[in-house]
Parts: C-alpha cells; sequence; structure tokens
C-alpha cells in the first residue's frame, strides 16, 4: 500500500474558474486569494513545522480553484515558486486541482515540466444531465479524455465527486462509479452536496426545489460507492469536505458529518456483522467476533451504536470482540462452535441490492 504523501495546501479559491457551480461558495474554505509572491513563505513556515518523515513524500498543492484555467502567465508564476524546494528535495513534487475540460496538451506539457506530478480531476458526476443541472459547463466524455490524456503523460490522477447533486440518485452514482472504474484513477474524493450560505443552490433550496441527502441517506450511498470502489481496487483518498469553522458557519442543508468517512466504515462493519449472524447463532447465545485492533471503534460504531443494534436485532447472551493484529485488516471473523467464519467488506455487494432509490430534484429551467 502507498504511503499517503504529506501535502502542503495552498488555495486559491475560485481562480481560474469560468463559471459559478449551483453548489459553489468557497469563501468558506480561504478568506483571500494568495499571491505567488507568498507561496514561498507559506512552503517555508508549512516545512518547519512538519515532522521529518523521510518515508513520506512531500507535496505542494494548489487548492481550490481550477489552476489550469489560470492565465498561463500566472500559472507560471505559482508554479516559480516552488521549484527552489524541488531542487534542493524538500519538495517531491506538486499536485493541482481542475476541471476536465482545462487540460489541453500544452498545459500538461507545462504543468509537468514544473514538477507537477498529481491532477486531481473535479468530475463532481458521470451524468450528463447531473452535470446540466449543477451547471458545470462540461460533459461526462470531457472527464473521460481529461483521464486519458494525463494517464498518457504519466500524471497520478485522482477524481473528485460529489453525491446528492440536483437530479442525482443512487443509480445514477453507481453508473457513474461504474465509468469510473473502467478509467482507473489513483485515488478518488467523495463527498455530499451542502447548501452553502451565498451558494446559488441556497436560493433553490429556500424555494423547496431542492432537497439535500440526509445523514442516513448519504452514509447509504458512500457505503455502496466505497465498496463499489474498492472491488475495483481504487483507494477513496477523502469522504466528506473537511470540517473548519467557516463551512460550518456557512452550512446550511445537507449530509454534514466531521467524520463521515467514520460513519461509513461503522455503517459497512454493521452490515458484516449482521451477515455473519444471520448466518449462525440462536437467539440468548453468546457472541464472539474477531477483529483487528485498527477497526475495533468500526465495528462497535460510534457511541456504541452498532453493538446496542445487534443485541436489539438478535438478542444475544453477550457480544464480546476478540482483537488480534493477525486477523486481516477489512474483514470480520465470528467464532461459532464448529469453527470460525470469515466476511470480507468486499463481499457485501453480492449479498445487498440498492436500497430504495430517490431522485434528488430539481429539474430546473432558464
Amino acid at each position: 500500500m502507498t504511503t499517503t504523501p504529506i501535502i502542503i495546501p495552498i488555495f486559491l479559491p475560485n481562480l481560474g474558474c469560468r463559471e459559478r457551480c449551483l453548489f459553489c461558495n468557497q469563501k468558506v474554505t480561504a478568506k483571500e486569494i494568495p499571491s505567488p509572491l507568498s507561496v514561498r513563505g507559506v512552503i517555508q513556515a508549512s516545512l518547519a513545522k512538519l515532522p521529518s518523515d523521510k518515508k513520506r513524500k512531500k507535496e505542494v498543492a494548489f487548492y481550490g480553484g481550477t489552476f489550469t484555467a489560470i492565465e498561463k502567465e500566472r500559472q507560471i508564476l505559482y508554479l516559480k515558486e516552488v521549484q527552489p524546494f524541488l531542487s534542493s528535495g524538500l519538495i517531491d513534487s506538486v499536485r493541482i486541482s481542475t476541471r476536465p475540460d482545462a487540460l489541453d496538451e500544452e498545459i500538461l506539457s507545462l504543468l509537468w515540466e514544473y514538477g507537477v506530478r498529481t491532477v486531481e480531476v473535479g468530475a463532481q458526476s458521470m451524468i450528463d444531465q447531473v452535470l446540466m443541472l449543477a451547471r458545470r459547463g462540461h460533459n461526462a466524455e470531457n472527464t473521460i479524455c481529461a483521464v486519458r490524456r494525463l494517464r498518457s503523460w504519466g500524471f497520478e490522477v485522482g477524481i473528485h465527486l460529489m453525491i446528492g447533486l440536483p437530479g442525482d440518485s443512487l443509480q445514477h452514482f453507481s453508473k457513474s462509479l461504474d465509468r469510473l472504474t473502467d478509467l482507473k484513477p489513483d485515488f478518488v474524493r467523495i463527498h455530499p452536496t451542502l447548501v452553502l450560505k451565498g451558494a446559488p443552490l441556497e436560493k433553490l433550496w429556500r424555494d423547496g426545489g431542492y432537497s439535500p441527502l440526509s445523514l442516513d441517506e448519504a452514509v447509504q450511498w458512500l457505503k455502496r460507492g466505497v465498496l463499489q470502489l474498492e472491488r475495483a481496487s481504487i483507494p477513496v483518498a477523502r469522504i466528506g469536505l473537511q470540517a473548519t469553522k467557516d463551512l460550518e458557519r456557512s452550512l446550511l442543508a445537507g449530509a454534514y458529518h466531521p467524520a463521515l468517512h467514520q460513519l461509513v466504515d461503522s455503517a459497512i462493519f454493521f452490515d458484516m456483522a449482521r451477515s455473519l449472524l444471520q448466518l449462525s447463532p440462536k437467539n440468548g447465545s453468546r457472541v464472539r467476533f474477531l477483529c483487528h485492533p485498527k477497526e475495533v471503534s468500526d465495528l462497535r460504531g460510534q457511541r456504541n451504536e452498532n453493538i446496542l443494534r445487534l443485541k436489539e436485532e438478535f438478542k444475544p447472551s453477550e457480544i464480546l470482540i476478540h482483537e488480534s493484529e493477525v486477523w486481516p485488516k477489512g474483514s470480520l471473523g465470528l467464532q461459532t462452535k464448529e469453527g470460525r467464519i470469515l466476511f470480507h467488506r468486499r463481499s457485501l455487494l453480492r449479498y445487498h441490492s440498492l436500497p430504495e432509490d430517490r431522485d434528488v430534484g430539481p429539474f430546473l429551467t432558464g
């Protein structure tokens, strides 16, 4: 498994953005746009605070806007400020985030020349109707072409997806993932659509034309998405937006939780435990689960919720958890009189069909 790099983020909110997407209010992620001249100081200050971990790569990341749609001269000014750190070996590479329709051959040549090795592409969906309603200004084919072009150059490719956009559905999300797994990105980030103060989506929500996913709905969608990606051996780098005070102050509605990824993992472990208990013990018997130590909290759930739900449904006399580093991550075992039953999380998709679905309105006009 590849070690996660240490990222020094530099946020360029809305810089280079050609359109204002329906969901976007990037005022919550950064207060002002840093100038190219400020980049060197940010990197130096960040390096001074970082642990001296030679095993982990260090990357400077330009996030928040559409980097490759910024004027070429200004792109170069930002990238030039990183070059001394690349030359000295203090920084290993650069990553940027951008749109799929802003990645032509000339741009890719420029990025590679200046040490960019990872490009995160804001696809958001692979369903054209959803992209149109979100006012993205690109289509799914743009994403397909962008990823293939990036691959041909040798870039590491990440894909950003959103769930619960207007017009979205669980079937649409699953179809998006099917299309993306064919492209084999190196990683995926997913987050639910949030209604933020000042975003165009706010008016639609206040007028009753949009209903965001509830937290429970989002967990169910994300659970299936994570399993779908894991079966394709595509890592999920992050679930949910980073928790900040500015974000929480601007949040009006939507499936937000500061530990959303953990909620999803806990939901997966609940399904695994439930599937195992359906195979074996009767009411009143003692249950002994086998789990890796780092996944015990996922099995228990927040505030022990999973254990309480299992007790209510199956009524065992006791639920015990035996933790051991020998036990493989991503799997759960059940000790029975006959032996041990192993259940791996990737098997869940075979046992669970899509839950009852609903479209996420609206159908916009004008």
